[in-house]
């Protein structure tokens, strides 16, 4: 095992005879504890007083902790203390000794136990101990200690530091001095030697680094907890601060496993030389991925071996990491389990699920899939343009409408003879599916287990269904991270499902979190290539496009290197008799994978938010996990207004509100239910900005609505979203109310029938809007607009922008609004000059329509001005 960099100068000095003495901090360097904070193992120690009669069951675990804190803090403090260094005798003298069934030296003895059960020898340390003694050079202890020397002893009785049985040590209380005020200077008298000829290792900034380097030894800075992880550590509440309760974060039998202690660990292998995206990402899988899969590896390998289920099967594309870490879970827990990579995907499996005589199961099939054109269905059936001469023109058609869906499923189920290509497409998959099934051994069990990151067990769920159809006497079983509640047909078909952070949606908090912004936690544990699409006639998986970047590959390498990184860590020291991660601990990991969710730091948003992700069902969309299109947004946005956006309109929106400080704090405190959402609402007469959209009949239909609100910049977002056939027009009540409102821009993002690509067209300059029809509204110049009534509206003619009307669309318009009376009193600002009116709406019928346009819009005017009289 290679040390970490900053211990790897030390065996190095060691080796080359450049270090005299080895001098060593004890506690968090030789030693450290399995819990976040040194003084958490007081609150263990509390529980396990009123488990055994020896203290009264009012004091509560937080509560013996915050007493036994304070007990030190007096007797440091105290008349009768020689200077500040004291002994836990002295402590434990200024506890309330009246309410304890014990007596001093019992107490004290049960503090040391504990601290003997929570404490564990740091294996990096120790390999340097070895190291130092097989080169004859000698080791010391310099350590602040309450601990007597006999403590001291006991404490350091472990397999691995037999090494430090004739180390000398220099505690701070044998001597009335610590550290920092004069331990310093006695240890170098004592030892005989030039400072420049020891090197001492320590964890605190100041006395270990600091005060010694002063008087020239050469020092290596052993940090517990650097400021990134302490970052890390703040957003999921762990208990660093004196007051937290600590009933929420320490199980007070097994303290919090020594998950936060290792994970810091863990994180001092990084490789300070690497880019930091590169080491963001090894860091995100160390800290926050690692443990959460090391724990989920561990159920899998738990539950398979309680059920007697001798194999695993982890479908591609995180088949490879996830079998990697179950079989180490297995092997070092002494399991007889093995996972091994299948290659399966929801495409295949709903597709050799298919129903071709079922018009419903074919629409079903279609709707599932998110930007899918004629021309990618008819790939995935396998039909040529011309086997379907109706759809031959509509290749590129975006099947985002009912209608064109409606359409489509009719046309190739219209037929017997399509009928019957579409029946031998889908036998002839699903026996390819089959085929490699057997091959793989899966069907030879009458429930294999798949073990898969999960939401939904969409493949588990077709899986059960071609299975049925095949005839197969096989009902496969899931083991899952977490599942939703989409998950409850696979329990209504009668197929066992199991999870371990949430199951079928509960709890509801994680399941939500966890299902709402899962893609860069399937990217990071999926292989490197693209999707399984189909089997070749040979049995070989027929891959899509990997959508990785060099500089995405090599972060997602990074990230899966963390994450093993952790596990191989974890059975380092787990194999000490550390508890297991399938029980409670489950509620930790959940809540450091979560809490990463809802409040990624500004450096993990700098690297995920450039991340591609593809749909990976079926269509060829390729997206960022932080859409382009959503940054200019960041100012106008409220933490409310993250909540509303969609899936398909940010993956993660926790990541757009981390490089906004004050939208990330808001967004977290909304996440967490410490405030109410009404906080960011406008707190008296809400209103609502509303789209209507114009179809090529001429009728107008009512859209979707959002609330308006006022951001801590003053400025407000909304983005909507319409689907139909043919939108010709969309009319915008921006405020929903009578207000006065500067619009900043708006962007109208459309299919346009036969292009596959989304286009876009954007408002933005006072041109843009002087030009557009208002309706119940007055632009008063700029764009600036008075909106006299709830209606009032602008219209946008996205038909004669786009060049044809449009199918499926989003409207984003970014704004400040200023609220006005609904009496209609008061003074209203004056119109923009009319004659500039006018050559705006003659630039824009011009722009969009060409001169007959013009000609038209002229005719219309006048005759609207001949019936109003003007």
């Amino acid at each position: 095992m290679s040390l970490p960099p900053s211990l790897d100068r030390v065996r190095r000095l060691i080796t080359d005879g450049s270090c005299a003495v080895l001098s060593l901090d004890v506690f968090d360097t030789i030693l450290w504890r399995r819990t976040p904070r040194p003084t958490d193992v007081f609150a263990v120690l509390g529980a396990r007083l009123v488990r055994d009669g020896r203290c009264p069951d009012w004091v509560t675990p937080a509560a013996f902790r915050r007493m036994r804190i304070v007990a030190e803090q007096r007797a440091r403090q105290s008349e009768e203390a020689l200077g500040t260094e004291v002994s836990l005798f002295d402590i434990w003298q200024h506890m309330p000794m009246r309410i304890f069934g014990a007596e001093l030296p019992e107490l004290v003895r049960a503090e040391v136990t504990c601290e003997r059960d929570f404490t564990v020898p740091d294996l990096d340390i120790a390999e340097l101990v070895e190291l130092a003694a097989k080169h004859h050079v000698p080791t010391v202890l310099v350590s602040d200690t309450y601990f007597t020397e006999e403590h001291l002893t006991e404490l350091l009785d472990r397999p691995g530091l037999g090494a430090l049985r004739e180390a000398r040590v220099f505690r701070s209380h044998q001597h009335g001095l610590d550290k920092a005020s004069g331990l310093w200077e006695i240890v170098l008298d004592n030892l005989g030697v030039h400072p420049e000829q020891v090197v001492h290792i320590g964890d605190n900034a100041v006395a270990d680094i600091e005060v010694p380097q002063e008087l020239g030894v050469r020092t290596v800075y052993y940090e517990r907890l650097d400021e990134e992880f302490l970052a890390v550590l703040e957003r999921e509440r762990e208990p660093l601060g004196l007051e937290d309760p600590l009933g929420e974060h320490l199980d007070t039998d097994q303290g919090d496993y020594g998950i936060t202690s290792l994970r810091a660990k863990t994180l001092q292998r990084v490789d300070q030389a690497a880019q930091t995206p590169v080491r963001t990402a090894w860091r995100y899988g160390a800290a926050v991925l690692g443990p959460v899969l090391t724990g989920f590896a561990e159920w899998v390998a738990l539950r398979a071996h309680q059920s007697g289920i001798p194999v695993l099967w982890c479908p591609m594309r995180e088949g490879t990491l996830l079998s990697a870490l179950i079989n180490n879970a297995a092997q070092a827990r002494g399991w007889n389990v093995e996972a091994r990579p299948v290659w399966l995907s929801r495409h295949v499996t709903s597709l050799a699920a298919l129903d071709p005589a079922d018009p419903d199961s074919l629409r079903q099939f279609i709707q599932q899939r998110h930007g899918l054109t004629v021309r990618q269905l008819m790939q995935a059936l396998h039909l040529r343009p011309g086997d379907v001469p109706p759809l031959a023109e509509a290749l590129d058609t975006v099947l985002d409408n009912d209608r064109e869906i409606d359409l489509v499923t009719d046309v190739l189920t219209e037929t017997a003879h399509l009928r019957n290509r579409l029946a031998v497409t889908v036998t002839r998959i699903r026996e390819r599916v089959l085929g490699e099934l057997r091959r793989a051994g899966m069907l030879d069990a009458p429930e294999p287990a798949l073990v898969d990151l999960g939401w939904g067990g969409t493949i588990q769920y077709y899986l059960g269904q071609l299975l049925d159809v095949a005839g197969a006497q096989v009902r496969p079983a899931g083991f899952y991270l977490a599942t939703d509640d989409r998950s409850v047909r696979v329990y209504r078909a009668g197929l066992r499902i199991e999870s371990y952070l949430s199951q079928g949606g509960q709890p509801p908090e994680i399941a939500r979190i966890i299902s709402r912004s899962p893609e860069v936690l399937e990217q990071s544990v999926n292989d490197f290539c693209g999707s399984l699409l189909d089997f070749a006639d040979d049995g070989s998986p027929v891959l899509g496009p990997a959508s990785d970047g060099e500089a995405q590959l090599a972060q997602r390498r990074a990230v899966q290197d963390g994450i093993r990184e952790f596990q191989t860590q974890w059975y380092r020291y787990a194999d000490g008799g550390w508890p297991d991660l399938t029980g409670t601990a489950r509620h930790r990991l959940a809540n450091i994978l979560v809490s990463a969710l809802k409040a990624p730091t500004a450096a993990e948003a700098a690297v995920f938010g450039n991340w591609a992700h593809e749909d990976n069902f079926g269509s060829a969309l390729i997206t960022r996990v932080v859409p382009e299109d959503l940054l200019p947004a960041i100012p106008y946005l409220s933490p409310a207004d993250l909540a509303d956006l969609e899936m398909r309109d940010a993956f993660w929106p926790a990541l757009l509100a981390a490089s906004d400080t004050r939208l990330a704090a808001g967004a977290r405190a909304l996440a967490d239910r410490q405030v109410d959402a009404d906080l960011f609402e406008p707190s008296d007469d809400p209103a609502e900005t509303r789209l209507s959209f114009r179809t090529g009949d001429g009728e107008w239909h009512d859209g979707p609505r959002r609330r308006v609100r006022i951001n801590h910049n003053g400025l407000s977002f909304a983005r909507l979203d319409f689907r139909s056939a043919d939108v010709t027009d969309v009319a915008l009540a921006v405020p929903g109310r009578p207000a006065l409102v500067r619009i900043d821009w708006v962007e109208v993002k459309a299919i346009v029938p036969g292009q596959s690509v989304p286009r876009v067209e954007r408002w933005e300059h006072p041109a843009d809007f002087a030009g557009l029809i208002h309706a119940a509204c007055r632009w008063l110049g700029g764009t600036l607009f008075e909106f006299e009534a709830d209606e009032g509206a602008v219209w946008f003619p996205v038909a004669a922008r786009f060049g044809a009307p449009v199918t499926s669309g989003q409207v984003t318009v970014a704004f400040a609004v200023l609220p006005k009376s609904r009496t209609g009193l008061g003074a209203h600002p004056p119109s923009a000059p009319r004659l500039t009116r006018m050559r705006s709406r003659v630039r824009e019928e011009i722009r969009t329509h060409g001169p007959v346009g013009l000609a038209t819009s002229a005719a219309r005017i006048a005759v609207r001005q001949l019936r109003s009289g003007k």
